[in-house]
């Protein structure tokens, strides 16, 4: 994402540049209050329920009329076709919502999760630790992302500040946002030294050559969610029996993914039927059904310092805890966000976590797939954050 990208996304994350796109939003629910479902992504594996949902057409299977999904190529295009009602169901980054309801006061609705982990921060090869970042520059997707949030985290705790000044001093970590797809070609260029981003490009990295994982964000902070299932509140209002439907066969998709993880990996490939991203199934392999010698070499290089957590390089498990949007409330206060970001001084934690998110349609749909043992769910459907550099 380029500047020009960051200043149109900030614009609309506010009420005055929201307002047109709301506006054009309400007019489409008023015209077609029953429109099929229209679903908006990113070629990245956060999207893999919403698109292996469309092509094992559990959609259908649930009554669902669905559209073929549409691929954006950017945070900002995603966004503004969400928002202008062009699209009606995307993933997103979980800090986005919080920036978009409370920024913008974007009426939309947390469904559920769309997975868990699935990002690392990748660096270049004669980088061994966090420390060594000092005085460098790092690429992150997007100022309100998860990405930014545990890699602020991490810094922190190694003792580092961070900055947005072209000459880092020795213990400061230049940020800059840039495009998930211009992150390698950057770091094989050695124009940054590392990138935080989700998956499949660390994984792209790897395989060329050019970067290594420092660490997984799953390994900092446990099972924590990534990109979550946003709807707007109109749908969620006017026609729940749909959004509970939508959401049934998100769930199914998930549980088909955990035990065909080789299968989803073809799907979502370019060498599957829908061709829904660009990347090859070796890659896409690579994240979804890693080999065991890939977990023991990650321990043994301390990209992963937690193993007793179990952790998948991505997971699936859709129920929204509020523990989870309450810690990240609370660390997005603490973490370094370009642009109008007074909105998050005075936001409630819990207050977030009971207006922005809606688990009643997951809560169900888990119930009547008998999934919640699958999902490693407790029976409370309660938690407590952990959080280890």
């Amino acid at each position: 994402m380029n500047r020009r990208e960051w200043m149109k996304l900030a614009a609309l994350f506010t009420g005055a540049g929201s307002l047109p796109l709301l506006q054009a939003c309400g007019q489409r629910h008023a015209m077609q209050p029953d429109a099929p479902l229209r679903i908006g992504y990113l070629p990245i594996t956060d999207a893999t329920p919403l698109l292996v949902a469309h092509s094992r057409k559990l959609f259908e299977a649930e009554g669902v009329v669905v559209e073929k999904p549409v691929l954006f190529r950017s945070w900002a295009q995603l966004v503004e076709a969400f928002i202008s009602g062009q699209v009606n169901m995307v993933h997103v980054l979980s800090p986005m919502t919080v920036w978009a309801r409370y920024g913008s006061q974007s009426p939309l609705k947390v469904l559920m999760w769309n997975h868990m982990a699935g990002s690392a921060l990748t660096v270049q090869p004669g980088i061994n630790s966090v420390a060594e970042l000092g005085g460098k520059t790092v690429a992150i997707p997007f100022w309100y992302s998860i990405h930014n949030v545990v890699l602020q985290y991490l810094l922190r705790s190694n003792g580092l500040e961070v900055t947005e000044n072209d000459a880092p001093g020795p213990r400061q970590v230049r940020l800059i946002v840039m495009a998930p797809s211009d992150m390698v070609a950057a770091l094989a260029a050695k124009n940054i030294a590392g990138f935080i981003v989700a998956e499949p490009f660390n994984a792209v990295a790897e395989n060329k050559g050019v970067g290594k994982v420092l660490r997984f964000t799953g390994d900092v902070w446990r099972d924590h969610a990534c990109c979550v299932t946003v709807a707007h509140a109109h749908d969620v209002e006017r026609r729940p029996e749909w959004v509970q439907r939508v959401t049934n066969a998100l769930v199914k998709a998930q549980l088909w993914t955990l035990d065909h993880r080789v299968e989803a990996a073809t799907l979502l490939s370019n060498a599957g039927e829908g061709k829904y991203t660009p990347h090859l199934p070796a890659v896409l392999g690579k994240v979804l059904a890693p080999p065991q010698a890939d977990w023991q070499r990650y321990v043994d290089s301390g990209a992963i310092r937690h193993p007793d957590w179990k952790q998948s390089r991505i997971d699936f498990q859709p129920y929204p805890f509020a523990s989870y949007t309450e810690k990240l409330v609370e660390l997005l206060k603490q973490t370094h966000i370009a642009g109008e970001n007074l909105f998050l001084r005075d936001l409630d934690p819990a207050r977030v976590a009971g207006e922005l998110v809606d688990e009643r349609f997951v809560r169900k749909a888990i119930e009547s797939t008998q999934s919640q043992a699958r999902f490693a769910l407790p029976a409370s459907f309660a938690r407590q954050e952990t959080l280890l550099a």
